[in-house]
């Protein structure tokens, strides 16, 4: 069993209330791909980049699956796709957006890779798109709308490369940051 931290996002809905509904949706449906999972609250975050959309409804799944990482990254694009998502613009508003944060302890695809794309300048990390999985996610630890519903779910989590905790990753992010992230109420 390998642990998949999955984040999940959306901000195209009609409301608030759809997007939250839409989220918890989503990962009621791939908790069905595992055998344990957890879902974190669910967080009202600013978009990003800043200022390129409505705000998002943001949570995090702990998932326990056999499923090796790029078979599960395959699966949260089809259930992005049956959700309506297409993939045309870069950091667009999203129907529903499913990010595969990390599994376990994998790097993939290469540890001196995994931290070329996280060391990217903020410019290059716009234009540039991976061609492949790139694990863990290489800025994960630089946002917030990430870092507080992990540490929901997976504060202990440690990152393989730098050996820092969710935790840890969180509390270093400014606090300006932190508190744009503000918790929603479970849909019904």
């Amino acid at each position: 069993m390998r642990l998949h931290l999955i984040a999940l996002g959306a901000n195209l809905g009609f409301s608030r209330g759809s997007n939250a509904r839409k989220v918890a949706a989503a990962a009621g449906r791939l908790a069905a791909f595992g055998r344990k999972s957890a879902l974190s609250g669910l967080y009202s975050t600013p978009a990003w980049p800043p200022a390129s959309g409505p705000d998002y409804v943001n949570a995090v799944l702990a998932l326990w699956s056999t499923a090796l990482p790029e078979a599960m990254l395959a699966r949260l694009h089809r259930q992005e796709s049956a959700a309506g998502r297409t993939r045309d613009v870069r950091w667009s508003a999203r129907i529903l957006d499913l990010d595969l944060l990390a599994t376990g302890r994998a790097v993939r695809p290469s540890p001196p890779e995994q931290r070329a794309w996280a060391g990217l300048a903020a410019g290059d990390q716009a234009a540039a798109t991976p061609d492949r999985l790139i694990l863990p996610h290489p800025r994960m630890a630089d946002r917030a709308f990430v870092l507080v519903p992990l540490c929901d779910v997976a504060p202990d989590w440690r990152h393989p490369l730098t050996g820092r905790s969710a935790r840890t990753m969180r509390d270093a992010l400014p606090a300006k940051d932190r508190r744009q992230i503000r918790p929603l109420a479970m849909p019904r």
